[in-house]
């Protein structure tokens, strides 16, 4: 927690991440903060603060931006839904207004804010031990919800490679190596030393370097862990391809890694319920069961295509057949509806066939004499809800109403009626 005090609040909107409406609230900017701003960068902060067990960014900034997201927290007992970067200020999107001058009590989501710092600490250990091991620069990185990726600039890593850069960083996380802050002047010719990816656009002041002892120097604005013991431990998940000449490494580090094996764990157990097996013998029992499956439909295919040439057979066997065949049937698909149209012949009878559930999205044929055809495909399509399109006597598509149904055979009678002699 820290005690600060309100410089501004003003309306403004803020847009979701995922999208949607915009939510009406307040920017507020306070004399200091222990928030960490979206970006990154140079923030006015506590004098000397350096944050519970880690190292505060807010004493300069040189990622650009940097890929760390923003805290979250209270103000007095107002929740704080986004911290974004304003030259060298941090605004605080907040949903209520606080009165400017008032003395307030800003408390750390601590949770939040040590997830990333392992993260953050974790890439730059992985980063500096594969560019020493191996000579893979890192040229980006995300720090995920769920997982973080890095991105080498190496068209290839091996399986070993990642062996043994996992067995590498986890041997430095034992032994407890220290992680420090200091800052160099702008214009000191030590800054063109240190790994970057250059500073921002409108950074100002001194420039902000996190050193992990004897392994790395980077500019860096983010939030740290103090020591790399914090980091408890990393586990590279494996890589994946990225950019032209570009591998995605992906990775977990620290409580990350607990949640994974508590997930996978919880799984486990459920797996173990169902296929009523050890998870030594998981995967075995789960190919079973997939060639039991594959077969399972193999033979459900083949009896509808039975079925369909049955209820074909039926209908043509009636002394005098009608004009218009209507089925449905839910187990059916595409192939089921036009080996009956195949059978049954299309040349005087119109038929109308759909398959799928009755009280979702389904498929539907319609299928006779070329001109009814063109003339009530797209009327049947729009009655349902659907989409579909047809040649040489044929039309065929999606419904998205199937309990209109009766409507569409309405319909089709109807054009029946009008084509008898007579009409």
């Amino acid at each position: 927690q820290f005690t600060t005090r309100v410089v501004s609040c003003r309306a403004a909107e803020l847009r979701p991440e995922g999208g949607g409406e915009p939510v009406r609230g307040f920017q507020v900017v306070l004399e200091d903060t222990i928030l960490f701003p979206e970006g990154g960068g140079q923030v006015r902060a506590g004098p000397g603060w350096a944050g519970p067990g880690g190292n505060w960014a807010g004493a300069g900034g040189a990622d650009a931006p940097c890929p760390q997201p923003d805290d979250r927290g209270l103000i007095g007992d107002v929740p704080v839904l986004r911290v974004t970067r304003r030259g060298a200020e941090a605004v605080h999107f907040v949903p209520a207004a606080l009165e400017p001058g008032a003395e307030v009590l800003l408390s750390l989501d601590w949770e939040r804010r040590f997830d990333h710092m392992q993260q953050h600490s974790g890439q730059h250990l992985i980063s500096a031990i594969a560019e020493q091991m191996f000579g893979f620069k890192t040229t980006s990185w995300e720090l995920g919800r769920q997982r973080s990726v890095i991105e080498l600039d190496t068209p290839s890593v091996t399986a070993e490679q990642v062996e043994a850069l996992e067995r590498s960083v986890n041997e430095k996380i034992r032994d407890r190596v220290p992680v420090t802050v200091r800052e160099l002047a702008a214009d000191d010719p030590e800054v063109e030393t240190v790994r970057s990816r250059g500073l921002p656009d409108d950074h100002v002041g001194p420039v902000r370097v996190v050193d992990i002892k004897d392994i790395d120097s980077n500019l860096c604005c983010g939030t740290h862990v103090s020591n790399l013991s914090d980091l408890q431990v990393i586990k590279l998940l494996g890589v994946e391809k990225g950019k032209k000449n570009k591998t995605n490494l992906v990775f977990l580090a620290g409580n990350r890694v607990l949640k994974s094996i508590e997930q996978s764990h919880n799984t486990e157990k459920a797996l173990t319920s169902l296929l009523k097996n050890g998870p030594g013998e998981h995967v075995e029992a789960v190919k079973r069961l997939q060639s039991s499956v594959k077969l399972l439909q193999k033979n459900n295919l083949n009896l509808l295509r039975d079925i369909a040439v049955l209820i074909a057979r039926d209908f043509k066997s009636k002394p005098a057949p009608k004009q218009l065949f209507v089925l449905h049937r839910k187990e059916g698909d595409s192939e089921f509806m036009n080996i009956i149209a195949n059978e049954i012949g299309t040349e005087e009878t119109l038929l109308f066939l759909t398959v799928g559930d009755e009280k979702e999205a389904g498929l539907f044929l319609l299928a006779g004499p070329v001109e009814a055809v063109e003339n009530l495909g797209p009327r049947v399509a729009e009655l349902l809800g659907g989409k579909g399109a047809g040649k040489r006597g044929r039309f065929q598509g999606k419904a998205a109403k199937m309990s209109r149904r009766g409507e569409v055979q309405a319909l089709l009678q109807e054009f029946i009626s009008h084509q008898s002699p007579g009409a």
